[in-house]
């Protein structure tokens, strides 16, 4: 396990690929299972939902952007 400290409302990343397609904008409000990103990962669409209620406080990543696994992605609060 890694010791990197999430922060608190942060979706991680649970696969490295290249992000492909945004669906919130910050301040948004997002409800528990709302498609946030999709991720493509080893040719496959990953879709990144909102793992609870909250409002888009921050997108750390763009569109065509490269990630690994575990970088914050979104930032919900």
């Amino acid at each position: 396990g890694g010791a990197k400290t999430a922060v608190k409302g942060a979706v991680a990343a649970q696969i490295a690929g290249r992000v492909i397609s945004i669906k919130v904008s910050a301040g948004q409000a997002v409800a528990r299972g709302d498609l946030l990103l999709i991720l493509e990962a080893m040719k496959m669409e990953n879709e990144i939902k909102a793992p609870a209620d909250g409002v888009v406080k921050e997108i750390t990543v763009a569109e065509g952007g490269r990630v690994a696994e575990g970088d914050t992605l979104i930032v919900i609060e």
